[in-house]
């Protein structure tokens, strides 16, 4: 947290809101590993979570009248119901049958934000712009500082949340169907409800970052969260580690700079390093790299113990 209050004083504007966008990535990679870490359930839709975050915010604030940070708690509540809705139904599906689920979701609700039926409240094909407010004069902050400690304050209460949740008995209850979902629902633990509401918890987080993201960039376009925007989450939440809740700002990094440092390199060879890279984190550590810092710190200090 030190650190992380120092940063925007000494680096560059740029920078500093590029840390504020991995900031608000790392909510959705988050929302991810809660609900396939967690409950052992899948999606590589959760970029139309994000995406309904994102929008949900440029109309309450275009349409309602909301101001910004209204608009983010909009964003959360919409997002909880429609992931709500949306796991109740895929209660019923196998694991590789929710998968294809939300696949079709990435897929569908791009091209339904495009439709003219809905364009003068989503802008069609052109997306919305949004107007971000400017950071308080009492601050003495930039544009940039403001708005990265505001994403600081809402990734620190939303982890923490997530961390209490993990561990909590609510969170036992959820690993127990993640492990053995036939012998959970003997035990007195009402399965149904409890992936439904992990699938809505996790799409308020990825609701959250959408939010966020939009104000960021002034800016939500159909076109920024399809399917390969789904699957950007999915590669920061395995390259974390899952079960990891400090892991998804890791992979939230990486997943936003890795590419940028392999582009230094010629065209040709530019994407190649990213897949090798993690194609050699999935072989190297199947847990994602907050699993390796774990088992690195465990064997430090275990090593230390005297006898």
């Amino acid at each position: 947290m030190a650190v992380a209050l120092i940063l925007p004083f000494i680096l560059d504007g740029y920078t500093t809101y590029r840390l504020s966008m991995a900031g608000a990535m790392a909510m959705a990679v988050l929302g991810v590993n809660l609900l396939t870490g967690l409950s052992g359930q899948f999606s590589i839709g959760h970029g139309a979570f994000f995406a309904i975050g994102a929008y949900t915010t440029a109309i309450a604030m275009n349409h309602l009248g909301l101001s910004a940070y209204s608009a983010i708690a909009l964003a959360a509540l919409v997002s909880f119901i429609a992931g709500f809705l949306f796991g109740w139904p895929a209660l019923r599906l196998t694991l590789i049958h929710l998968m294809l689920m939300t696949w079709g979701l990435s897929l569908v609700l791009p091209q339904i934000l495009k439709l003219e039926e809905f364009q003068e409240w989503t802008g069609g094909v052109s997306g919305v712009y949004l107007d971000r407010p400017d950071p308080p004069d009492w601050t003495g902050l930039t544009d940039d500082q403001y708005w990265y400690f505001i994403a600081l304050i809402i990734l620190v209460v939303f982890f923490w949340f997530a961390g209490n949740l993990t561990n909590s008995r609510t969170g036992r209850a959820l690993a127990a169907i993640r492990d053995n979902q036939i012998a959970a629902s003997p035990m007195g633990i009402n399965v149904a409800m409890f992936k439904t509401q992990i699938f809505g918890v996790s799409a308020m987080y990825a609701g959250i970052g959408g939010a966020v993201t939009g104000l960021l960039t002034d800016f939500v376009a159909p076109d920024s969260y399809g399917l390969f925007f789904s699957i950007t989450l999915l590669v920061g939440a395995v390259m974390a580690g899952f079960r990891s809740v400090w892991g998804a700002l890791m992979g939230a990094l990486l997943v936003l700079f890795l590419p940028g440092a392999t582009g230094a390199l010629p065209a040709s060879l530019a994407v190649p390093p990213f897949g090798f890279i993690v194609l050699a984190i999935i072989f190297f550590m199947p847990d994602g790299i907050s699993g390796l810092a774990v088992r690195t710190y465990r064997r430090y200090t275990q090593g230390r113990k005297p006898g």
